[in-house]
């Protein structure tokens, strides 16, 4: 696909909401890592206390649209898991878009602690990393093997490639069954009624799974003629769980994923809003969650090395910090992303 195509297909709203979203857990990040939020927050204590316990929430955004796009995909390529053979192709290629550029930037993630640990101690600042870790997060298996993650929201990547598997694997055993979808759906369930509510989960695709799957339903309710059952059944059982046990991220979930359904349904998707800069920061939202991290921590250290503590300059460098990651992903999306992931990379938060 051409550049030109590329930009035509994507869709504006998605484009916005990832930019907010990405842009959010970025300043999320600011405020909880390093020395310059200590020296800062005192002129804006009520801000970074919200950036520090709320912003984080900003990644039940990309969990919907994770499972939105990949119901998306799956309908217009014809590619639904029909065979193992498939499934193992499409899960390879998933892996591919999301490691390669994951790799490039645990190395930059791994140069920027060194130089952070020359120029200050704190805790924010990961270890050197020994080879079992540097394996781990290579294969995406960092938490679920306990290893310390080697950059903030690495997380992500390994749940995304948990949750896209997982669907893979509940519309194969659906079709199998004669109903693709009700495995999915169970599975949901399952997620918000059980794992969601259980914190020692959430290294594992089951815990987030209920958001992911929010998603692929506000796709299959996108036809205006008629809205399938089990998006109703799904829509239903969320209010449930919701009264059960309120969680704000899965309100946002269910807030998120009703807001593309009704998009899709009355044709805002693709129209609205069409604005350059809110689709460059879309676009880019994988590459800045991949780099900001260690471009925030080189920040950091060199504030705390050469600056001092105090707040003025301090706020300053987390502005300055903000700037840079948004400059740094621009380039690395450009040079490494797009090479080395392909066109359809997937875009990640971080928490």
């Amino acid at each position: 696909m051409s550049r030109s195509a590329a930009l035509a297909a994507r869709l504006p709203l998605i484009d916005a909401l990832k930019a907010i979203a990405s842009q959010l857990i970025v300043l999320h990040h600011l405020a909880f890592y390093g020395p310059m939020s200590d020296a800062a927050a005192p002129l804006a204590p009520a801000l970074f206390g919200w950036l520090t316990e709320h912003a984080r929430v900003a990644v039940q955004v990309f969990l919907v649209i994770g499972g939105f796009l990949t119901a998306r995909s799956l309908a217009r390529t014809g590619a639904a898991p029909a065979t193992p053979g498939r499934m193992l192709a499409a899960f390879g290629r998933r892996y591919r878009r999301l490691a390669l550029p994951f790799i490039a930037a645990i190395g930059l993630a791994i140069v920027g602690a060194a130089i952070a640990r020359a120029w200050m101690q704190h805790d924010s600042v990961p270890a050197a990393p020994g080879l079992g870790q540097l394996l781990a997060h290579a294969l995406l298996l960092h938490d679920l093997l306990g290893q310390e993650a080697l950059s903030a929201g690495v997380w992500y990547v390994a749940i995304d490639l948990q949750l896209f598997g997982t669907m893979l694997l509940a519309i194969w055993l659906g079709q199998r069954l004669g109903a693709p979808w009700l495995p999915v759906l169970a599975l949901a369930l399952a997620s918000l009624f059980v794992f969601n509510r259980d914190a020692r989960w959430d290294v594992a695709a089951p815990y987030f799974f209920g958001a992911y799957a929010l998603g692929a339903f506000a796709w299959q309710a996108r036809d205006r003629a008629r809205i399938p059952l089990a998006a109703i059944l799904l829509l239903a059982a969320t209010v449930a769980a919701l009264a059960l046990d309120f969680r704000v991220r899965i309100a946002v979930a269910l807030a998120v994923a009703i807001g593309l359904a009704a998009a899709s349904r009355w044709g805002m998707l693709s129209r609205w809003p069409h604005a350059r800069p809110i689709a460059f920061l879309g676009n880019i939202s994988y590459s800045v969650f991949l780099v900001h991290f260690p471009v925030c921590l080189v920040v950091n250290a060199a504030f705390a090395r050469f600056v001092g503590a105090d707040p003025f300059a301090n706020l300053a460098g987390i502005g300055l910090a903000w700037a840079a990651s948004v400059a740094a992903g621009a380039f690395f999306h450009r040079r490494i992303e797009t090479r080395f992931g392909g066109a359809a990379a997937p875009e990640a938060p971080a928490r």
